[in-house]
C-alpha cells in the first residue's frame, strides 16, 4: 500500500507539473520549485524503500542541481555571452551577410542544414555550441526574431544525430544495451531510415516550425523598433579613423554608411550638404551625423570616437576607456526637468553623472548647429555612455529618466581574438574527447572573465535561473519516477496494449511509448529502459530484434516536446526566449509526424 502511495503521488506531481507548465500562467521557476518541494515533502516525510535497490534520498532528489549537464549548459551560456560581447564572430557574419544579404533567411536555412549534417558525425551538443553564437550574430545583423532560429537549430541537430551511431550519446547507450542482449548494431545500421525521418523533420523545421512559433512577442517587436531609431550625434574625426581622408562623391560621403552626415563643422564653420567633390575629411573635423545606436556603438568599439575629447565640448572628469564595463544607454528628458532649456554643454549632465552624451533623438526637426549648443526639450531621448556604475547611478532621477533596459556594454573588440581562441579550445577538446565537456565549459567561462572578455556582472546575467530550476526539478521527477517503478509501469502498460497484434502495430505502439517517455525522462535513461523490453517483445512475436532496437533509438531521439528532454533544448531556451509551452506547441506535432511516418514506412523498409 505504501509502495502504491509513493507511485501514485509521484505520478500526480509529475502530471500536475506538466499541466501547469503547459498552461503558462505561472512562472516556470515557481512551478519547478513547487514540484521539487512536493517531492521533498513526499519522500522526506514518508521515506520510501523499494524491495530492490536503494531508498529515494533527499540527496538523490536534489542531485539535479549538481548535474554535469546543467553545469555545462550554464557555463556555455557564459561562454556564448563572451563571444557575443566581444563581437568575435563579426567577420564571419559580415561574410555571410555579403553572400546572402539579399535573402537572410536563406543564409539561416543553409547554416541549419550544415549544422544538421555535422551533427551526424559529431556529438550534437558541441555542434549547437558552435552555431549558437553564429546564429545570434546573424539574427542581430539581419534583425530576425530569435525565436524562429534557435529551436530549429536544436531540432535539426537532433535529427542529424539519429542518422549514425556516433551522432548522439543516446545511440551509443542503446547499442551498448543491445550488445548485452546479444545484438550488435553497426555504425550505419540506423542510417537508412534515419535519413528518411531526418528529411521529413528538416522540412518541418525549415517551413512549418517558424509559422508555429510566429506569435506576437513584445520583446522582439520592441527590440526591432528601438534598433532602427536615429540619433543626431557628433564625433571628432580621429587621425586613425577609416574615414580620415575620405572625399565627397556626388555631394555626399557614401563611405560613412550606415551613418549619414548631417553637417560638417571645420574651424568653427558649419558646412552643409551637398558638398564639393574635392572636399576631404580631415582629422579634427567635427562630423554631425545621424545613425542608430548600433552605428554609434560600432564606432566606439572600433575606437573612432575619442572618449578623451567628447563631442559636447566638455572635459571628462576622469579617464575612460571602452571595455566590458563601458555601457551605452538611453535616457529621456522629463517634462519640467531642470535640464529642459539648457544646452548640451552646460546642462551639467556630464559632470553630475560622469557620462558622455553621444546623440539626441527628437520628434521635431533639429537645427544644424553644433551638438554642444543644442537646447534640450521635454521628451528628448539622449544616447549616453559611461561606466556601468555611473550609468546606473541615474536610476530614480526624476529629471532624467533612465531607460534601464537599454543599457548595453560596448563590445571590447580587442578581446575578440582571445574569446575566439577560448571558444575554439572548448570545441576542440570536447569534440576529440581529450577532456570532458563540463570541464572545458567551466574553465572556458572562467577564462572569459579573467581575460576581460566580459565582466562578472555580465556573466551573472547570462546565468539563467529558469534553466537551473527546470533541470533540477526534471531530474528530481525522473529519479522519483524510476525509483517507484513508474517508468517501467508506463512502458510495459503502453507496449502491452499491442497484445497479440501484428508486428507493425506493436512496433508503432513501442515507438509512441518511447517518444512520449523520452520527453519526461532523459533520452539516455529511456533508451536504456526500453532496449531490453523491445528485444523481448521482438522475440515473443518472431520479429527481427534489430528493427525494434532501431525503433527505440529513433523514438528516444524524439526529444522535441519539452526543454528538459535534451541538453540542446536547454541551450537554446535562453537565446530564443522560449517557454515550456513553446516546446509543447512546436514539438508535439513533430513527434506525431515522425511517429506516423515511421509507422507507415518501417513495415515496408524492414519487410515486416
Amino acid at each position: 500500500m505504501v509502495e502504491n502511495f509513493h507511485l501514485y503521488a509521484t505520478l500526480a506531481i509529475i502530471a500536475g507539473t506538466i499541466v501547469f507548465y503547459a498552461l503558462d500562467r505561472f512562472p516556470v521557476e515557481s512551478i519547478a520549485l513547487a514540484s521539487i518541494s512536493l517531492l521533498l515533502v513526499l519522500f522526506g516525510t514518508f521515506p520510501y524503500q523499494p524491495e530492490t535497490g536503494s531508498a529515494v534520498s533527499i540527496e538523490a532528489l536534489l542531485s539535479g542541481f549538481a548535474s554535469p549537464a546543467l553545469v555545462t549548459v550554464l557555463a556555455l551560456l557564459i561562454v556564448g555571452k563572451g563571444l557575443f560581447a566581444t563581437d568575435a564572430l563579426e567577420g564571419l557574419t559580415n561574410r555571410i551577410g555579403r553572400m546572402y544579404g539579399g535573402n537572410p533567411r536563406l543564409s539561416i536555412a543553409i547554416i541549419l542544414v550544415v549544422a544538421g549534417v555535422t551533427s551526424a558525425f559529431l556529438n550534437n551538443t558541441p555542434v549547437v555550441v558552435i552555431f549558437i553564437p553564429v546564429l545570434t550574430s546573424l539574427a542581430a545583423r539581419f534583425r530576425l526574431p530569435a525565436y524562429q532560429i534557435f529551436m530549429p537549430l536544436s531540432f535539426i541537430t537532433i535529427f542529424g544525430g539519429m542518422t549514425t551511431m556516433i551522432g548522439s550519446s543516446t545511440n551509443l547507450i542503446a547499442a551498448g544495451m543491445a550488445a548485452r542482449e546479444g545484438l550488435d548494431i553497426g555504425f550505419f545500421d540506423i542510417t537508412g531510415m534515419g535519413l528518411i525521418l531526418a528529411g521529413i523533420g528538416y522540412l518541418y523545421v525549415l517551413f512549418i516550425l517558424p509559422r508555429i512559433l510566429d506569435s506576437e512577442r513584445s520583446e522582439e517587436k520592441s527590440g526591432l523598433q528601438s534598433s532602427g531609431t536615429q540619433f543626431l550625434g557628433e564625433i571628432v574625426l580621429q587621425s586613425s579613423s577609416r574615414f580620415a581622408g575620405d572625399s565627397a562623391r556626388s555631394g555626399f560621403f557614401p563611405n560613412l554608411t550606415p551613418m549619414s552626415l548631417h553637417a560638417l563643422i571645420r574651424n568653427g564653420r558649419v558646412l552643409l550638404p551637398p558638398y564639393d567633390d574635392g572636399l576631404t575629411l580631415e582629422p579634427g573635423d567635427r562630423l554631425q551625423m545621424t545613425g542608430t545606436r548600433k552605428a554609434f556603438m560600432d564606432m566606439l568599439a572600433k575606437g573612432e570616437i575619442s572618449l578623451s575629447e567628447p563631442p559636447d565640448g566638455t572635459v571628462p572628469a576622469r579617464e575612460r576607456k571602452v571595455g566590458p564595463h563601458y555601457h551605452l544607454a538611453e535616457a529621456v528628458i522629463a517634462p519640467g526637468s531642470l535640464f529642459e532649456g539648457r544646452t548640451v554643454r552646460f546642462s551639467g549632465i556630464q559632470q553630475r553623472f560622469h557620462v558622455t552624451i553621444f546623440g539626441v533623438r527628437r520628434k521635431s526637426r533639429m537645427a544644424r548647429t553644433p551638438l554642444s549648443q543644442l537646447r534640450f526639450e521635454a521628451g528628448d531621448t539622449l544616447l549616453i555612455g559611461g561606466n556601468e556604475d555611473d550609468v546606473m547611478s541615474m536610476r530614480g532621477n526624476h529629471d532624467l529618466l533612465l531607460l534601464e533596459h537599454s543599457a548595453e556594454s560596448v563590445p571590447p573588440r580587442d578581446k575578440s581574438l582571445i574569446a575566439s581562441v577560448i571558444f575554439g579550445g572548448i570545441v576542440a577538446l570536447s569534440a576529440t574527447g581529450l577532456s570532458p565537456m563540463v570541464v572545458n565549459s567551466v574553465v572556458g567561462a572562467l577564462l572569459m572573465i579573467v581575460f576581460g572578455c566580459l565582466t562578472f556582472q555580465q556573466a551573472a546575467r547570462a546565468f539563467d535561473r529558469q534553466i537551473f530550476l527546470l533541470v533540477g526539478a526534471s531530474i528530481a521527477m525522473a529519479t522519483a519516477l524510476e525509483a517507484t517503478g513508474g517508468a517501467r509501469l508506463i512502458a510495459e502498460g503502453i507496449v502491452g496494449l499491442g497484445g497479440g497484434s501484428s508486428a507493425p502495430v506493436v512496433l508503432a505502439l513501442l515507438f509512441i511509448a518511447v517518444a512520449l517517455l523520452t520527453n519526461l525522462l532523459s533520452n539516455n535513461a529511456t533508451s536504456a529502459l526500453f532496449i531490453p523490453i523491445s528485444l523481448d517483445m521482438a522475440r515473443r512475436i518472431g520479429a527481427p530484434p534489430e528493427v525494434f532496437a532501431a525503433a527505440v533509438i529513433y523514438a528516444a531521439n524524439c526529444s522535441f516536446a519539452t526543454p528538459i528532454a535534451y541538453q540542446t533544448n536547454l541551450m537554446v531556451m535562453g537565446p530564443g526566449h522560449y517557454g515550456f509551452r513553446d516546446f509543447l506547441r512546436a514539438g508535439l506535432p513533430l513527434i506525431a509526424l515522425i511517429t506516423i511516418v515511421f509507422s507507415l514506412l518501417a513495415p515496408w523498409y524492414y519487410n515486416l
